[in-house]
Parts: structure tokens; sequence; C-alpha cells
């Protein structure tokens, strides 16, 4: 196993034993916390596929994670008020099974960048920075002016949503349905980036004219992968509604996309396990500076800057005393 291998590991382990070491101590806010980092990972997984292996610098995806987030709060709470989302053509119930709603979350984030990349992808550069942008804005200000479902105020829901088997209102059961699913998508993208998809996208971001030439359309590639991008940051903006059980426009935001650039910036891009080892820092950076001062990220932009300046493969990067251009 390479040195990158080896800290990916202990990233994975070290995630794990957070909460089971908080929970011996009796501090159970830190489950939460180590809940907070896996889903971060988990949106950060699903950018740092188009930002590290396909190039697109995406202000848009906070799109993806509030849409995720707001179908998991549309579905569980019209449940809960015994009132159907949908009564014509066809009637269509709210639910409070975490399968479900993640499906849906899925699907309704999938259906959004279809065409938001389809449009977007057709520029390049800045231009396409804008237009993810302008897209997540529209979402957002959508959000706010929709009162049906809190408005600017938000939507609560009252009970976490179930999966079956277990108990999901205890924090480390939680914890474990957000860390699995982290560690299946990791695995999904790994497995994906090594796969003939994965070399065709990495081709696209180096030169698209040569993989033109092989009778491969970068286009459909780099779609390709942003549907499946925004897929993964709706199912993380899924579980962040229901850690909190609570979903608002601020989820949509432009801060909350570059909040996910950060976690992927910080762990390096274009690594397996840089959303992962990004997040963590962040979390940890926010609960032990946050405290101190109101304006701790101001340390954070001072590290975001050392980073990109002298360690361009991120903290894994960094650790695994290599680079990685991209």
């Amino acid at each position: 196993m390479t040195r990158e291998g080896w800290i990916n590991l202990c990233l994975a382990l070290g995630l794990l034993a957070a909460p089971l070491i908080a929970v011996a101590a009796d501090e159970i806010f830190y489950v939460t916390l180590a809940t907070k980092v896996a889903i971060f990972a988990l949106a950060g997984a699903g950018l740092n596929l188009v930002l590290g292996y396909g190039g697109l610098i995406s202000l848009g995806h906070a799109a993806f994670f509030g849409l995720g987030g707001y179908a998991a709060g549309i579905l569980a709470s019209q449940a809960q008020n015994y009132e159907p989302i949908a009564s014509w053509p066809i009637t269509i119930e709210g639910t409070t099974q975490m399968p479900v709603i993640w499906l849906v979350a899925i699907l309704v984030s999938g259906l959004a960048a279809l065409p938001i990349g389809a449009l977007s992808l057709r520029t390049a550069g800045v231009y396409f920075i804008m237009i993810t942008l302008a897209f997540a804005q529209m979402i957002y200000y959508f959000a706010v002016s929709w009162p049906a479902y809190g408005g600017e105020d938000g939507l609560s829901f009252y009970v976490r949503n179930q999966f079956p088997g277990l108990n999901t209102l205890d924090p480390l059961t939680f914890f474990a349905i957000c860390y699995v699913i982290l560690m299946i998508v990791l695995a999904f993208c790994s497995h994906l980036t090594r796969s003939r998809f994965g070399l065709a996208l990495e081709g696209a971001r180096q030169n698209e004219l040569r993989l033109a030439s092989v009778g491969i359309r970068p286009f459909r590639i780099r779609l390709s992968a942003f549907v499946i991008s925004g897929m993964i940051t709706g199912l993380a903006g899924a579980l962040y509604a229901d850690l909190n059980r609570f979903v608002s426009p601020a989820m949509l935001s432009w801060h909350t996309s570059g909040e996910i650039i950060v976690f992927v910036i910080l762990g390096g891009v274009a690594r397996l396990y840089g959303p992962v080892a990004g997040a963590m820092l962040y979390i940890a950076l926010e609960f032990l500076l946050g405290g101190v001062s109101e304006h701790w990220q101001f340390l954070l932009g001072l590290l975001l800057l050392l980073v990109v300046l002298f360690a361009r493969g991120g903290l894994i990067g960094l650790l695994a005393g290599e680079r990685r251009h991209v």
C-alpha cells in the first residue's frame, strides 16, 4: 500500500473511532460533530468528482445539497402532518423512511443537475463558474419566496426519519448510517475514477481535442460526471437535513458552495479522501476557534492561502510527501 493509502486508512479509522471514544467518555456532542464531518465529506466527495477529476469549478453545488435537504424535509413534514404532497393527477404521500427519502433526494438532485449541467457545460472557465452560481441563486431565491415550506424561516420536522430495524434517534446509530454511506460512496468514486469512464473524464480535463479524436465526446462524459456529482451531493443534503431536523434556504446559498469547495481544497483536490481530511480540519477549526472569536474564518482563509501556495496536494498531499498537479 502507498503512503497515501495508509493515510486514507488512518482517516477512515480515525473518523470511526472518534464517536466511539466520545460515547465511552459520555460526550455525545462529539458524536454529532463526527456525523457532521461524515456528511460534509460526502458532499465534498460529490464535488471532488467534477472539480478534482473533471477540472470543473462549480459554485452551484449548494443547489443539489439544498434540494436533497428540502426533499427530506418536505417528505418528512407532510408525513408527520398526515397530508399528501400532491393529490392530482395521482396522490403522492409523504414518508419518514430514510431509504425512500434518499432515493427521492438522489433523483431530484440528478434531475436538477441534468439541465443545469447541459447548459453550463456549453461554456468554460469563469463563464461555467458564474452560470452554475446563477442557477444555485435562482433556486435559493425560489426557496426564500416559497411560504408553503417556511420561506426564509426554513422548515422544521421534529422527529428524525426512520431506517428499518435501527433507532435513528440514537446519535451513534445515525453516525453509523452516515459513515457507511460515506464509505460506500468513496468506494464507488474510487472504482469510477479508475474505470474507462474515469480515464475519459481525466482525458477531457487534460485535452478535449485528443479525446474527441478517438471518438469520445467530452460533453457527454462531463455531463454524466456532473449529474452523478449532483446526486451524491443531494444525498448528503438529505442526511444533513435529518441531522438537524431542519432545512432552510441557507443550504442553497453560495456560501454553502464555497464551504464545500474549501473542504476539497484543504484535504486535497483529486484525492479520494481529500474531502474527508478537509471536512475534519474545517469542523475542528470551527469548533476550536469558533468559541474564541467570531472571526475564526479569517484564520481559515490564511490556512487556505497557505495550502494553495505551498501545498497544492492539500493536507493529504502534504502528509504523503508528493504533489498532484490538477
